[in-house]
């Protein structure tokens, strides 16, 4: 089984969820108003995702990367989750919550390696 992007309908806009060979979900989308705008956020991250550097939130004093940008933060409960933002700065896609900041960086990582070859299916 290889990655891929599985396109859903959920209340009436569209959304992808990028899945590992694993099935396991690594990164969920924002809604759109239709299909080939979604579409069109796959391949913005596709684009984005394997170039974009991370912008980690959660050191004091952390240096502002530009657009395309991975950005990792941290809820109060410690829970470490990343958001990809596109070249125009509006946001494409968050990742799960990870208990560690390493496993928050993995899932970065797993995005970069599964966004290129990944396959559209619909679900």
């Amino acid at each position: 089984m290889s990655s891929k992007f599985a396109i859903n309908i959920e209340d009436k806009h569209y959304r992808f969820h990028l899945k590992a060979a694993n099935g396991e979900i690594i990164l969920s989308s924002q809604p759109y108003s239709s299909h080939a705008a979604c579409e069109k956020g796959i391949e913005s991250i596709r684009l984005n995702a394997p170039i974009a550097p991370i912008e980690d939130q959660t050191i004091e004093g952390f240096t502002k990367e530009s657009n395309p940008k991975f950005e990792v933060y941290q809820y109060k409960n410690g829970d470490f989750r990343f958001r990809l933002k596109a070249k125009n700065g509006e946001l494409i896609g968050t990742g799960q919550r990870y208990k560690s900041k390493s496993g928050c960086q993995n899932g970065i990582e797993s995005i970069k390696k599964n966004s290129v070859e990944a396959i559209n299916v619909e679900e």
